[in-house]
């Protein structure tokens, strides 16, 4: 077992809510199951995770361990997710690879997909460059598109959702993604308009610990989506509180592709449903995302189309897209012989 670090530059630098990130900085983890190494990733990002050095010592302390199964006994799902999803990624490419089949396969109950649709995201721009990415959005293939808003003022954001229905036509998923930053009243009207113009669902419309706020938003027309919430509270304590209609996972914030998966199964016992996103990460967990969404049954557009935010990679990406949807490599583990170079 055995960690080393990367880092690789944003094509653009990018604002979130724990300050400006220009470079995203992980670790790349092997480890060796029935003599066969296996690929995974750590990239921790303060605000979902645990923090770089933390994520560090404890990739230190796992690799310290006498099995692989030990070290990810020592790894918490909920304290260091980062680190614990590199060492189960690394684990399952390598079991996977013994077994002779895809990542998605291993997770799946009943089978798994060959390709992933996948969202675009539309940035907080003028009115106009909504208005002209969607256009561009809808022109490459992708089935859904996702308006960032709440950086502007409410009366603009109005607009701009109104000119994302314009520019998109018919057959395509709207969303929206507010990152947190209304109150509630604007979040009232804002979700109203949202419902008029028939989008899918709003996401994250109030800060992450409002989770009662939350729910109280649910039934005017427009689903309620939770991402920062999963990190902030658990994705247990938004289930518990009917707060929402679709979660955002993550299964790099989440601590693995494990437990995304048992998140999701505990989502659909409550009817809610479930999208698969990534936090800006490398190639390696990228198409660990994408096996994971590959691997549930009846998951929509997933917002795993990421690798176009970074100037540096670890490796080729094995799953570009191509006309709004990633094709799951089909191995054995995570990507073939794409990661090859990776395993040292």
């Amino acid at each position: 077992m055995e960690y080393e670090p990367f880092s690789l530059r944003l094509a653009s630098p990018l604002d979130t809510a724990a300050g400006r990130i220009d470079r995203r900085e992980g670790f790349l983890v092997r480890v060796t199951r029935d003599g066969v190494v296996g690929v995974g990733e750590a990239t921790p990002l303060p605000g979902w995770t645990e923090s770089r050095d933390a994520c560090e010592a404890a990739l230190a302390d796992a690799t310290a361990a006498d099995t692989v199964d030990d070290a990810l006994e020592s790894l918490s799902a909920t304290s260091h997710p980062a680190a614990r999803h590199g060492f189960e990624l690394a684990a399952l490419d390598a079991d996977a690879r013994v077994a002779g089949e895809s990542v998605a396969d291993a997770l799946a109950s009943d089978g798994s997909a060959d390709a992933v649709p996948v969202n675009a995201t539309v940035g907080d721009g003028t009115v106009a460059e909504t208005a002209a990415a969607t256009r561009e959005a809808v022109a490459a293939g992708h089935p859904a598109v996702k308006v960032k808003v709440g950086a502007r003022a409410p009366g603009e954001d109005e607009e701009r959702l109104r000119a994302v229905r314009d520019a998109a036509g018919d057959g395509v998923e709207l969303r929206a993604d507010a990152n947190g930053a209304w109150d509630a009243a604007t979040a009232r009207r804002l979700l109203d308009v949202a419902a008029d113009l028939d989008f899918a669902y709003v996401e994250q419309p109030l800060p992450a610990e409002s989770v009662a706020g939350h729910a109280a938003l649910r039934g005017r027309g427009v689903d309620v989506a939770l991402d920062e919430s999963l990190a902030a509270v658990g994705p247990e304590a938004v289930l518990d509180a009917a707060a929402a209609d679709v979660l955002v996972c993550k299964p790099m914030a989440l601590g693995g592709p494990f437990r995304t998966v048992d998140v999701t199964g505990r989502a659909a016992e409550c009817d809610v449903d479930v999208v698969v996103t990534t936090t800006i990460d490398a190639a390696v967990a990228r198409v660990g995302a994408l096996h994971t969404a590959a691997s549930l049954p009846d998951c929509g557009a997933c917002g795993l189309a990421t690798g176009s935010l970074l100037a540096d990679d670890v490796a080729p990406d094995p799953a570009p897209v191509v006309d709004g949807a990633m094709a799951v490599p089909a191995g054995p583990g995570l990507a073939g012989e794409a990661f090859a170079a990776l395993r040292g």
